[in-house]
């Protein structure tokens, strides 16, 4: 079928006209289920809305991670335009991997939440802004970058849902879950000082139960043991695709059912629709929404709205023509809807029957290594101020800079690492629980640190703080070794607190590519494992990881 951009706008006007009598209403979490303001059980009935992003093929990139994103909240003609197939498969929610914070998102906004269509929003951004797994970290940068969004978005009622990571922690990455719980706490303390009731969610990619299971349980969990959600996420999502062809709840769910049978927040599956045996039937869709699966599941997320390519092959319901003014659905499309017109899940438990728990954490074992003391707060203060004392300072000699922070980060902690020195107090282990004093600062603050510590070993021989150009000495910085390490210590008072963090001086939008149009990814398998300094500077990073945690101490001298 084929509808074009005019009767898509006819359409979307009559549609906001009728529904905008009624507002969109609330819906909180209680316990393990969603629920709207009358007390009725809520379903996440939802798409993957988001245009893939340009993807380049490479051997570091195996998991096809897009480089650039189409921010799909921020087009209002095309949000007009697919409304009415959205309303036609009767969604309640679109899921969004990446927004430019920079951009308006006012009449996508309106014009879905007119339509009573919730968005659950990643948080996190191609290329520099997400949590790596290779070489995590929670930093200054990061933290900012997600109350930018935050910021943006708080002023809409259909925000469902903000999520701190996906498919981040993997099988044999374990030890960056600490990572993505401390993003989690400091996201959730930040909505709760805003009076927001938007639940903080993380997507995990569907793997063996070993992994999988104590990761859901190790980011719902409460590591003081006092039945706090401080550290909790409220929605935990599964990127599952095990129900193919006409398969039954017996072959696809009813393991995954049984092991999260006494899970203790809401949880979803955040994508499904497996093409790996066509045509997709969506037969899913009929026990996701049954009494067989309401007890534990509110829903899901099918994959995806728009056409997406991946190793197993492509993904898609409609193609837009190549103007952007049409849109054309696909068989696909019309079999989902067919579903989802029958799908609306059991009204049972009642909202008064659900409490929140918060247990213990889940030891850590050979499968699952994350330790249960997490990151601490990044605190900008702190590192701005231990920048204003560093020696030796990054200066970039070009305004692309991100391809040389890690080159030079495993230059200068080399050099450090030559003259006995470590580039410890940079680094992290979350397997561990351990982390330098400025694990959580911006990478550039982090090669000002190494650079000033290799210029001090150097006894301040002005050669030794050039680094081809791109350093530059502080006449501000202490002379006297002692002098500075005092100042440094000073800055650092407090180096595990957690705290409830602030908006930035300035929170101007963030893209990763200085596009309008460029932001995260849809179907790559993961958004939540982009480098957040580009990616050729992965070198640095793993190179500063490597050094030993074990001194405390700072080493200027």
């Amino acid at each position: 079928m084929r509808f074009n951009l005019k009767d898509a706008a006819l359409a979307a006007v009559f549609s906001s006209f009728f529904a905008s009598t009624q507002a969109i209403t609330r819906v909180t979490r209680s316990g393990r289920y969603l629920y709207n303001e009358d007390g009725s059980r809520f379903y996440i009935k939802g798409i993957a809305y988001q245009e893939q992003g340009a993807v380049v093929q490479s051997d570091d990139n195996s998991f096809g991670e897009p480089s650039t994103f189409i921010d799909p909240l921020a087009l209002p003609d095309a949000c007009s335009r697919d409304l009415p197939f959205l309303q036609q498969l009767n969604v309640n929610t679109i899921r969004v991997y990446s927004v430019n914070s920079s951009l308006n998102h006012d009449a996508c906004m309106s014009t879905f939440s007119s339509a009573g269509i919730y968005a659950i929003i990643d948080l996190a951004l191609p290329l520099n802004g997400s949590i790596d797994r290779v070489t995590p970290s929670w930093t200054t940068s990061l933290l900012d970058q997600y109350i930018a969004t935050i910021d943006v978005f708080s002023k809409y009622d259909n925000v469902l849902a903000f999520n701190v990571g996906n498919e981040v922690v993997v099988q044999n990455g374990t030890a960056v879950s600490p990572y993505v719980k401390a993003a989690a706490r400091d996201v959730k303390a930040y909505l709760k000082s805003k009076s927001s009731s938007v639940l903080v969610g993380y997507t995990a990619i569907n793997g063996p139960s070993q992994f999988r299971d104590p990761l859901a349980n190790y980011l719902s969990c409460d590591p003081s043991n006092t039945n706090s959600d401080s550290t909790a996420i409220d929605l935990f999502g599964l990127n599952d695709y095990s129900w193919c062809g006409n398969s039954s709840f017996e072959a696809a769910y009813a393991n995954t059912f049984s092991e999260f049978a006494g899970y203790n927040v809401a949880a979803y599956l955040s994508e499904f629709g497996c093409i790996t045996d066509p045509p997709r039937l969506w037969t899913e869709v009929d026990s996701i929404f049954s009494s067989e699966m309401s007890p534990v599941w509110s829903g899901g997320v099918a994959f995806s709205y728009f056409p997406a390519s991946s190793v197993q092959g492509q993904f898609g319901m409609v193609n837009i023509s190549p103007d952007g003014s049409a849109v054309t659905t696909s068989d696909d499309f019309d079999r989902l809807k067919a579903h989802y017109d029958q799908a609306s899940g059991p009204n049972s438990p009642s909202e008064g029957s659900s409490t929140n728990n918060y247990p213990s954490c889940p030891a850590a074992n050979s499968s699952f290594v994350a330790s249960t003391t997490l990151p601490p707060t990044p605190n900008e203060s702190a590192c701005d101020c231990l920048e204003s004392t560093l020696s030796c300072r990054f200066q970039p000699a070009t305004s692309n800079y991100s391809a040389i922070v890690g080159e030079l980060l495993d230059t200068a902690c080399s050099f450090v690492g030559q003259k006995g020195g470590t580039c410890s107090d940079i680094g992290g282990d979350g397997q561990a629980g351990v982390y330098g004093r400025l694990s959580g600062c911006d990478p550039t603050i982090k090669l000002s640190f190494a650079m000033s510590t290799f210029y001090q070993f150097s006894n301040r021989n002005p050669q030794a703080c050039s680094f081809a150009g791109n350093g530059t000495i502080n006449p501000s910085a202490p002379t006297d070794t002692s002098a500075a390490n005092a100042a440094a210590s000073s800055c650092f008072s407090n180096v595990a607190a957690t705290f409830v963090p602030s908006a930035p001086a300035s929170t101007g939008g963030i893209s990763s590519t200085g596009s309008s149009t460029s932001s995260s990814s849809p179907k790559s398998n993961n958004n939540g494992t982009a480098s957040l300094i580009g990616s050729s500077a992965f070198l640095g990073m793993i190179a500063m990881t490597l050094v030993s945690i074990a001194s405390a101490m700072w080493t200027f001298a």
